[in-house]
């Protein structure tokens, strides 16, 4: 497997690719200003500044939810980092990011999985930032079970925190929203258009084929008030989730599928998840876009 990479390095390598250049060749400062009447023929400078901006991050303290985390901090936001019960790696996110001297960060301790932890999370944001501009749904779970072993429970674990969770916490966030330009991000799976799936993924897809119909209906939905919904389908990406329960040499199978022969990391899927929270992404709304390196095409 290749070494881990950087998140700084590769997060300025995307945003210095996406940000419009000056006249004289150099970048173009950040503009965090939003236009409310915006047209095509409206002057407008696309901007991936997240300054002053406030997200929400669920289940941040690890994996792809730290990394978008730190990600949306490099870019100026104030981040609410979730946590469940490891609040030592959710301190370690939060100093990350402030020590960028960007954006500022909360550890919060809440289970996004219930009700009252996604609204403990969205007043914990409010009161300590004073609005809402970015709401990540990263949380979820991966149970591998075939159709003879899925019982009641399996699978109402499974709809209740990676489809209910996320939609009524979408819900109650879209009233505090800025409006224009608020963000919703879900998360999916490039594996709800894979061929090469196996029997025991059943509930796992069926929840992130759930949220895909939800993203793009929410899009409609959202889209009159100025906020976009969109969806990310990372990839097999290297996590302790992925790994969980999964032998070695099927791991290395999995990523043998992938032209550059590896699995995902985190970082890779992180500055995707900072265009679409900018400025400069506001065109893109009800899409799900897949980051999988061609493991998916």
């Amino acid at each position: 497997m290749s070494p881990k990479r950087s998140n700084t390095g590769l997060v300025s390598n995307f945003f210095s690719a996406v940000r419009p250049s000056t006249k004289e060749g150099r970048l173009a400062p950040p503009n965090n200003k939003y236009s409310k009447a915006f047209s095509s023929s409206s002057p407008f400078l696309a901007t991936t500044s997240l300054l002053g901006k406030v997200a929400i991050v669920t289940g941040s303290s690890r994996s792809i939810g730290a990394s978008v985390a730190k990600c949306l901090g490099e870019h100026g936001a104030n981040v609410v980092v979730n946590y469940v019960n490891d609040a030592k790696a959710a301190d370690e996110v939060v100093q990350a990011i402030r020590s960028q001297g960007k954006g500022g960060a909360i550890a919060v301790k809440a289970n996004a999985a219930t009700m009252e932890g996604s609204q403990f999370l969205l007043d914990e944001a409010i009161r300590t930032f004073g609005h809402l501009d970015i709401l990540v749904l990263n949380a979820g779970i991966m149970g591998s079970r075939p159709l003879a072993e899925v019982d009641e429970s399996f699978y109402d674990s499974h709809f209740d925190t990676n489809v209910k969770a996320p939609l009524f916490m979408a819900k109650a966030a879209a009233p505090l929203l800025s409006s224009p330009g608020g963000r919703i991000i879900f998360f999916s799976s490039s594996l709800t258009t894979a061929s090469t799936i196996l029997p025991n993924s059943l509930c796992y897809l069926a929840t992130k084929g759930a949220i895909e119909q939800i993203s793009r209906v929410l899009a409609k939905d959202l889209g009159s008030r100025g906020i976009t919904v969109n969806t990310i389908s990372p990839g097999p990406v290297d996590t302790p989730l992925f790994r969980e329960g999964k032998p070695h040499n099927v791991i290395e199978a999995i990523a043998k599928q992938n032209p550059s022969r590896r699995l995902g990391e985190p970082d890779d899927i992180a500055p995707l998840v900072g265009f679409l929270a900018s400025q400069a992404a506001q065109w893109i709304n009800g899409q799900n876009i897949r980051v999988n390196g061609a493991f998916v095409v």
